[in-house]
């Protein structure tokens, strides 16, 4: 019975970390000085072009700068870097089908009886794309993307959003170089 109790326990943390988790990866040109860089600004083109509302975006801007003023940057007019991005989503439906039931002997039976069900569930999965671009060579040197579940509760929007871009910042400057 115990054993039963923390096997649901350890499931049930499963289940809900992978809900809230992010999944994130970064690409990057191999030949930038990620040193150099030492200043942003924003892309307004870029992120004018972004498919997200007004107060999402307002939102991933100040979370972008206020994680790359911890890192040490400073928002400058003539910035070094120049910080862009680009949004996604996609429904994902799973369909959890249980045909179990109970009956007589092999194959068919007339005594069968048994209870199967499935269920439908879909949640909106968004991706954020981060990009930092070389502001004298008008070159993309960097791009991290985080991919997680969309929620309409404003608190947990917030929270996601806030966690989402702190993961992909993270993930800069490549090669573990820190600045």
């Amino acid at each position: 019975m115990k054993l039963i109790k923390i096997s649901t326990i350890l499931l049930l943390t499963v289940f809900l970390s992978s809900c809230s988790s992010v999944r994130v990866a970064t690409d990057y040109d191999r030949e930038a000085d990620f040193s150099a860089y030492k200043s942003f600004a924003f892309y307004k083109p870029g992120i004018d072009k972004a498919d997200v509302s007004d107060l999402d975006k307002k939102r991933i801007l100040r979370a972008i700068e206020t994680e790359l003023l911890a890192k040490g940057f400073s928002k400058s007019q003539k910035p070094d870097m120049l910080v862009s991005i680009f949004t996604k989503t996609s429904e994902n439906v799973n369909v959890y089908q249980n045909n179990f039931g109970y009956g007589y002997g092999w194959g068919w039976s007339p005594w069968y009886w048994g209870a199967g069900y499935n269920t439908v569930s879909s949640t909106t999965e968004g991706t954020l794309y981060i990009d930092f671009i070389d502001a004298k060579q008008n070159e993309l040197v960097w791009q991290g993307m985080g991919t997680g579940a969309l929620t309409m509760d404003m608190e947990d929007k917030i929270e996601r959003i806030n966690e989402m871009v702190k993961k992909i910042i993270e993930q800069y400057p490549p090669g573990g170089k820190k600045r």
